[in-house]
């Protein structure tokens, strides 16, 4: 069987419109070599703007080494397939049916080293395809496009002076090896493509390219390869000010929710006359606020996306603005924090949610990672002062690596494991835990208040003094005298 390996070098949006509830017509049989008993999951973008993840199928692969999945779209669309945290993206068209192969893989990746920062992609294979699927059409042009700037780099290169005429040539080397076909959605996605890059390199204005791809034509909002390009002209156009609308004036508009005064006066820029593009773009400038204290306040910024979901006449943007608010606010002080059942030392279960009503300090480590132990030394430095003095606080690490036994011998065999005498538990392989408490790093902390709500959305670690003012701590009372007895 001739296999076919799909690598997706440059990075796609998704719309992720029309999902129809548990209708499938589009099925993925696949086979992982040494992944007997692994979790994989299938995930596709809400939307192009706050790139969540929703979740379209799980399976558990089998004995067998195979498994099955199983998806719903009206429309060629991106997902992505995950084991434990390596993932693959990949096109899926309706009515077609898949079949994956992903040879032998070293899962101890990740444990050598970070692969957020340094991924590691899940090296997915298609087998059995036409020369015609999509997946293998966009591979091609990938690769012709690669392989040019590879050749011409230096021309490409914005450390010297990008020059515009190798970009003519890199857009008909692509017409002669890549020609238009009967499929529009490749069609489109050469042509979007192609546009993101020379915008980026600075070949055209934002102008130009409204004038060529969006003035006077529909907003496709099932088409990612539409939003990608519209996300990447309108990228941080307003929400760092304009010559006409400066920061500090959107700001004021934002903190007293003028909706009108903020949509109205984006009009005038004549690139944003439309009505439709207009709304769009406020929510794009707005979510991008969100992340500027500077200027805007998040509390009144996530108001002000409420505000412009409710007035609007456009139904995709009601359900952009929800999708904003709930992404945004799941990253708020005050967002409820996800639960979870696992092992400690002794194989006992633990459940966080038995831990209600205490200040949770929780810390995700592996014991292998220098970074990590040294902040538990710190944590057992102060432990039994806090746990004098704040009997409603808990100190709860999870330990991260791979192996069980590792955690059992440090906590059980080591001097220093005796020393670490607060709650310890396993992650049990629970990589979808990880990633909802937003793990991406060793070690990472995060503080859950009595409520059970998140207290911050970044928890200082142990070292930087932290434990030293931490909220659980009792609240001295000062008697103010009267300045006459002072």
């Amino acid at each position: 069987m001739k296999r076919i390996l799909i690598i997706l070098s440059i990075a796609l949006w998704a719309a992720g419109m029309g999902t129809a509830g548990a209708q499938t017509n589009i099925t993925i049989q696949g086979e992982v070599v040494n992944g007997a008993g692994k979790d994989v999951y299938l995930y596709r973008y809400t939307d192009m703007l706050t790139l969540t993840e929703e979740e379209v199928d799980h399976a558990v692969i089998g004995d067998n080494r195979t498994f099955q999945l199983k998806a719903y779209a009206n429309y060629p669309t991106m997902m992505m397939m995950q084991i434990e945290n390596y993932s693959q993206s990949f096109f899926v068209e309706p009515g077609r049916d898949y079949e994956v192969y992903v040879p032998r893989f070293d899962w101890d990746v990740n444990e050598k080293r970070n692969i957020y920062l340094a991924p590691e992609v899940l090296p997915l294979e298609f087998v059995n395809m036409p020369p015609d699927e999509l997946n293998g059409l966009i591979s091609d042009f990938e690769r012709v496009v690669a392989q040019y700037i590879d050749e011409h780099r230096m021309f490409f290169d914005s450390r010297f002076r990008p020059q515009k005429r190798y970009f003519d040539s890199l857009e008909a080397e692509v017409a002669k090896l890549c020609p238009d076909t009967k499929n529009e959605f490749f069609n489109r996605y050469k042509r979007y493509q192609l546009a993101s890059m020379k915008y980026s390199l600075h070949f055209d204005t934002r102008r130009g390219m409204v004038d060529r791809y969006v003035k006077n034509q529909p907003v496709l909002y099932y088409d990612d390869n539409y939003m990608s390009f519209f996300a990447t002209l309108f990228a941080h156009s307003v929400s760092k000010g304009t010559r006409k609308l400066p920061a500090w004036l959107l700001g004021n508009w934002v903190h007293n929710l003028n909706v009108k005064v903020y949509l109205d006066s984006l009009g005038t820029d004549t690139l944003l006359r439309n009505e439709r593009v207009r709304e769009l773009v406020a929510l794009q400038a707005l979510q991008e606020s969100y992340y500027q204290p500077r200027y805007y306040e998040a509390d009144k910024v996530v108001r002000m996306i409420e505000l412009v979901g409710e007035g609007s006449k456009f139904p995709e943007h009601k359900t952009l603005a929800e999708r904003i608010v709930k992404s945004l606010r799941q990253k708020e002080e005050g967002a409820e924090v996800p639960d979870f059942v696992l092992p400690d030392v002794d194989k006992k279960m633990v459940s966080l949610e038995g831990m209600k009503g205490k200040w949770v300090y929780l810390s995700f480590v592996r014991v292998s990672d220098p970074n990590s132990l040294g902040e538990m030394e710190t944590l057992a430095h102060f432990k039994d002062s806090i746990y004098a003095k704040s009997k409603n606080v808990e100190f709860v690490t999870i330990c991260c690596d791979r192996e069980f036994q590792k955690m059992y011998h440090l906590l059980k065999n080591t001097r220093k494991g005796q020393r670490y005498n607060w709650t310890w538990l396993h992650f049990n392989g629970n990589y979808k835990l990880l990633e909802r408490y937003g793990v991406v790093s060793y070690p990472w902390f995060i503080l859950i208040n009595p409520e059970g709500e998140l207290q911050y959305t970044v928890t200082p670690a142990p070292a930087s003094g932290f434990l030293l003012h931490a909220p659980w701590q009792p609240k001295q009372q000062v008697e103010e005298k009267p300045f006459f007895l002072r």
